[in-house]
């Protein structure tokens, strides 16, 4: 088969003897420039190096001297023939100006007259030419020898035989003709092998054999009555006959190109492009339906891709068409099913039926509901309507717009389907007077902007009528049927229980904002121990039950509480109320914070225990952090019950979360709560928050504080208000949760704010008190206050006297009040009474109600205090 191949009676012998004789052209001329190029770099480089040498001694020190010597050769020949031998040349001659030789590398010739041109170099220029001299072919440079005035005092020449320099060239031509046979034999062995594979697939053809077999092939091609293509394995078209071009209306440029850039449908792209095996498969392409074969072209040794057969079924078209209607009605209500009421917005809802419907149904789709079924209650008959949803192909409709209240005329489709719950089908609007009755002219404008047909679906939902879905044509032709009602219906059925479903979330949700912010501080009560900001982000989904509370206690004392029912709803809202309530009513019998939180924790485990679980409204537990600051010790005591720990910005800006027990939530009862006591700089802040701030279901725990950390130390020295907005600024997105948040500055009651006396146990003292006391009213220019102080401090340090045991301690505060405390070693805490008219006493403590705002009782380890609020003039 090789001999066949070489023989040229083929075109694949002609194509193997053309490449054979370029590829020994193309050798020949590279052995024959490489010997060109090599003698010219020889030439070349005797030229530079002789040239370099001959200057090179010629300016070397002591030369120009030597050759003013009474004896050039002496000093010279030796100096020369070094040179020579370190440089690689021939020779190196010394002359006179006139051409004596004073050195050779044979000493007989020195003396002798210098063979070569010497007259340029005589007038100071440079000789450079190539010569037969004695030692061969050669090249040689003369320079001039000049003095240091310029003088030409004598010459230099250098010369190398062209041999010495192209030797190594010479000696690499075998090698390189060594190189080019083999690249011969390697070329007309790929050659051979090429025309191998050309003779097998012409199968020994020559060129008319060749020339007539494909235009046969043509003619068969084309004239068939058959689409055919010839896809690649990349997915490529080869080839495409006439039909295929028609069948396909395939572009003129469509070959080389990918199928699935030719504008097919996806279906047949997808097919073409995967080359499977396919029989009779029905596609519909534009208005034809075509009946497609697809084979593998590999299968017996021919090359990778595909062959496609087509033709045409119209006939088919009609039963093809009804099927894909029907599977199109099959999908828009499965896609009816999982994109309409993915969220429980009633707006949100209405779009997405709108949405669904173009233009797969309608060219437009409005949706039209009653008022109150927007904000969650149910529908009032003979209330306005409120288009929430309005969806077409173009954006320029005359319909009315979303958001456009609407009272429809009786005459109306929408207004016949809301009061009989009934759909209605307006084939031809032009020729519908009851809806042109709406409103003339904007009823002008939809006709004439080639809206024609409507149905009109009532959206029910049970008994509720919840508004009106409108589907309207404009593009289509055909006006809408009785099958195309059914279908409309069926959408709108699914969409009305979703809307349904979201109003009803709407009111529930509505309800428990309410209640939740009804629950929640307005305002915070007025104090000094403390600068106080506070933020509450409801979660994006159902309501919470975060809260928090500020609290002035007695003696300038401040609580801070932040707390989080478990769970969403109603329940968790009314919770925390009950809660919010509780801790009010402890706060007020001034109890430690781990006793507070065993109050709390009692009252959830009540609580829990009088649910029905049969409901599934359990609370399960509650969160809380109970914090009290005294302004005069700045020592701040705090207990936990399972709530995040508080942050704590010391003023020069270093942030740490300090170590306390964690304690068991609210409601598990069985373990007691711990307090820390923290010892607070003037201008410390504390920061507590719920656990929505710093964990999510995307973030843990621990990476939220971390970040936590990082946003408070980018508000040194900062504000608690712009503390607050900085880290709810750095909040990576929406909470998921509720977050309560509280940034309170601590302020400290300074000396001049306090006064304290030790009282003995006499009764002879509480003069001396008195006394005391009015000379730090007037150093506080609150003279106006000496009397009822006086009477207020009287009373109490006599029933310490009394009843009380030592040591006795009064207290004077200067704050937004005067603070009156007495303290003793007691833990009997005194009863206001109604003294009888026959009583001697009993009457004091109802004399200290009297005059002072607020009184009362405070526990301490050592005893109690017993304290009265006046307000400053």
């Amino acid at each position: 088969m090789l001999w066949a191949a070489v023989t040229g009676r083929s075109v694949a012998g002609q194509v193997f003897v053309l490449q054979v004789v370029i590829v020994l052209l193309l050798v020949v001329s590279a052995v024959v420039a490489q010997v060109l190029q090599v003698r010219h770099d020889s030439d070349t480089e005797a030229r530079n190096r002789s040239l370099a040498v001959a200057q090179t001694f010629a300016n070397a020190p002591g030369t120009a001297a030597a050759l003013r010597s009474p004896d050039p050769t002496a000093i010279l020949q030796p100096k020369a023939e070094a040179a020579r031998k370190a440089t690689g040349v021939d020779f190196i001659v010394v002359m006179s100006t006139q051409g004596i030789r004073y050195t050779h590398p044979h000493p007989d010739r020195i003396g002798k007259k210098f063979v070569g041109t010497i007259g340029p170099a005589v007038a100071g220029g440079t000789v450079v030419e190539k010569v037969n001299g004695t030692l061969g072919t050669l090249v040689q440079s003369v320079v001039p020898v000049k003095d240091a005035n310029g003088t030409v005092v004598g010459l230099v020449s250098a010369g190398i035989t062209t041999a010495h320099v192209g030797g190594t060239a010479d000696q690499q031509l075998p090698l390189l003709l060594a190189a080019a046979a083999a690249a011969l034999a390697l070329a007309t062995a790929g050659t051979a092998l090429v025309s191998r594979r050309l003779l097998r697939q012409t199968h020994g053809l020559g060129p008319y054999e060749m020339t007539r077999m494909y235009e046969h092939h043509d003619a068969v091609l084309h004239a068939v009555r058959e689409g055919v293509l010839i896809v690649g394995r990349d997915g490529r078209l080869l080839l495409a006959n006439d039909e295929a071009q028609r069948l396909l209306d395939l572009p003129k440029n469509a070959e080389r190109r990918h199928v699935l850039e030719l504008g097919l449908d996806d279906d047949t792209a997808r097919l073409l492009a995967s080359g499977r095996v396919a029989t009779d498969e029905v596609h519909l392409v534009k208005d034809r339906l075509l009946a497609i074969n697809q084979r593998p072209t590999e299968l017996r040794g021919g090359p990778a891709g595909s062959v496609t057969t087509l033709r045409d079924s119209t006939e088919l078209r009609a039963v093809s068409g009804r099927a894909e209607v029907a599977r199109e009605r099959l999908n828009m209500l499965y896609d009816a099913g999982v994109g309409i009421g993915t969220s429980l917005d009633v707006t949100r809802t209405a779009e997405e039926l709108a949405e669904l419907a173009v233009p797969r149904f309608a060219d437009f789709t409005t949706v039209d509901l009653f008022e109150p079924v927007l904000h969650g209650e149910e529908p009032r008959p003979g209330s306005d309507l409120r288009r929430v949803a309005c969806v077409g192909i173009r954006k320029d409709s005359p319909l009315y717009p979303v958001d456009h209240r609407i009272r429809f005329v009786p005459t109306s489709p929408q207004a016949h389907s809301l009061t009989t719950g009934q759909s209605v089908v307006e084939p031809r609007l032009r020729d519908a007077p009851g809806w042109r009755a709406q409103e003339p002219e904007r009823t002008d404008k939809v006709v004439e902007y080639g809206i024609h047909s409507l149905i009109t679906v009532p959206l029910r939902a049970g008994s509720l009528v919840l508004g009106v879905a409108n589907f309207w044509r404009a593009e289509k032709p055909q006006p809408f049927d009785t099958e195309e009602l059914a279908l409309a219906e069926e959408l709108v059925a699914r969409a009305a229980v979703s809307i349904d479903n979201a109003r009803r979330y709407t009111r529930e949700h509505s309800m428990a904002v309410t209640l939740q912010r009804s629950l929640l501080p307005r305002t915070l009560p007025e104090q000094g121990a403390l600068e106080i900001a506070y933020r509450y982000l409801p979660a994006q989904s159902g309501v919470g039950g975060d809260w928090f509370d500020v609290l002035p206690l007695s003696g300038a004392r401040v609580a801070l509480v932040v707390g989080d029912v478990v769970g969403h709803g109603l329940h968790a809202a009314a919770t925390m109320g009950r809660l919010r309530t509780a801790v009010h009513n402890f706060s007020a019998l001034d109890l430690p914070p781990d006793e507070l939180l065993g109050l709390l924790d009692e009252l959830v485990g009540r609580i829990d225990q009088d649910e029905n679980p049969d409901e599934g409204a359990a609370v399960t537990g509650a969160t809380c952090l109970y914090a009290v600051y005294d302004p005069v010790s700045r020592r701040c005591t705090m207990a936990r019950a399972g709530h995040p720990p508080p942050a704590l910005v010391h003023p020069d800006g270093r942030v740490e979360f300090p170590e306390m027990p964690a304690g068991p939530p609210l409601g598990l009862g069985g373990l007691p709560f711990e307090t820390v006591d923290l010892e607070l700089a003037e201008g410390s802040r504390l920061v507590l928050y719920t656990d929505g701030l710093v964990e999510d279901r995307e973030r843990d725990i621990d990476v939220g504080l971390e970040l936590l950390g990082d946003a408070l130390r980018r508000t040194p020295d900062s504000s608690p208000e712009t503390t607050c907005r900085t880290v709810l600024e750095g909040m990576p997105g929406r909470p998921s949760d509720d977050v309560a948040l509280i940034v309170a500055r601590t302020r400290v009651l300074g000396t001049d704010q306090v006064a304290e006396w030790e009282v003995p146990s006499d009764p002879a003292a509480v003069s001396e008190v008195r006394a005391a006391v009015t000379r730090a009213l007037d150093a506080w220019g609150l003279e106006e206050l000496a009397f009822t102080t006086e009477l207020i401090l009287s009373e109490l340090v006599t029933n310490a006297i009394r009843y009380g045991r030592p040591p006795i301690g009064v207290r004077l505060l200067r704050d937004r009040t005067l603070i009156c405390e007495v303290s003793d070693r007691s833990t009997t805490s005194p009863h206001l009474r109604y003294a009888a008219s026959t009583d001697e006493g009993g009457r004091g403590l109802f004399l200290v109600a009297q005059v002072a705002d607020r009184w009362g009782t405070r526990y301490t380890p050592n005893g109690k205090i017993i304290w009265a609020e006046q307000p400053l003039p």
